[in-house]
Parts: structure tokens; C-alpha cells; sequence
């Protein structure tokens, strides 16, 4: 027959356990999964000179399929010329754009929303996309962060 004591620390392992298995998962809020990214001019692909940086929290609504965001960003070396979620792509290699969040004369901070797919949401959840903003002197990109869990 098992304890009371052996019984409520049972629970108590369980719950734990619980909490540790989820760290790696998105939080939730309404529903939403929530994402982030910090955007810096060392995770260029190459890396870049700009002293730019920025954040981006990102929400993603299963039950419409949509993604939304606020992009915030500072200190690049002129106006942002545009700014996009790139992927499929692992931190350290470039891929094409999947979504855009903002063109020339955009906000600071940027918001938006768009409709995405099954497979997107997929790459999305696997740490495979990334946020790129983008100047005239660094065409390429002059910021970037991998987009993951928010903690």
C-alpha cells in the first residue's frame, strides 16, 4: 500500500517533470503560441558591422492559421528598407522569404498579421524561421534573429 508521503511526492515528481518536458514548447496565451526572436547584426549570414538590434514577438493562432507580430529594431546604419520571415532555415544559413512584415517607410514598431500554412506553422515551431530587416547598405539583410519559444 502506498503512503500518503510517498504519494504527494509522486505528484509533486510528476508535476515537475511535467514543467521540465514543456520548457521547450511555446507559451501559450489565448490560445496563441507565443515566439521571439533578438535581432542582431551578428546573426547575419554574414554577420555584419551595424551596432543595429532588435526584437520581434511573434503569435501564432492555430485555430485561424494566423501569424501575427510586433517587430521593434534601433541603431542601423540608415531607414529600414524591408523586413521578412525567412525559412525553412537552421541559425547560420539564409533561406528565402516566407512572409513580409514591412517595406520602405515602415513603422517602428511594425505590426501585422498574415494567413500561413500547415507546413509553415510546422517550420515555424521547429526553430526554422528567422526575422531579417533590411537596409540600403546592407541589402542582404542587416539585423537578423532566429525565431523560438518564447521563455
Amino acid at each position: 500500500m502506498i503512503s500518503r508521503r510517498n504519494m504527494v511526492v509522486g505528484i509533486a515528481l510528476l508535476a515537475g517533470m511535467t514543467a521540465l518536458a514543456a520548457c521547450d514548447k511555446p507559451m501559450m496565451a489565448n490560445n496563441k503560441l507565443h515566439y521571439t526572436a533578438t535581432l542582431s547584426a551578428a546573426s547575419e549570414v554574414p554577420p555584419t558591422a551595424s551596432t543595429g538590434k532588435g526584437t520581434a514577438d511573434v503569435w501564432y493562432d492555430p485555430g485561424t492559421h494566423t501569424l501575427s507580430w510586433t517587430v521593434t529594431y534601433s541603431g542601423l546604419t540608415g531607414p529600414a528598407t524591408a523586413a521578412h520571415f525567412h525559412g525553412p532555415a537552421p541559425a547560420g544559413t539564409n533561406a528565402g522569404v516566407v512572409v513580409p512584415i514591412g517595406t520602405s517607410g515602415m513603422g517602428n514598431p511594425v505590426s501585422g498579421a498574415a494567413p500561413i500554412s500547415d507546413a509553415q506553422a510546422a517550420d515555424l515551431a521547429a526553430g526554422k524561421w528567422y526575422v531579417n530587416i533590411h537596409t540600403a547598405v546592407n541589402k542582404g539583410g542587416e539585423i537578423r534573429g532566429q525565431v523560438g519559444p518564447a521563455k
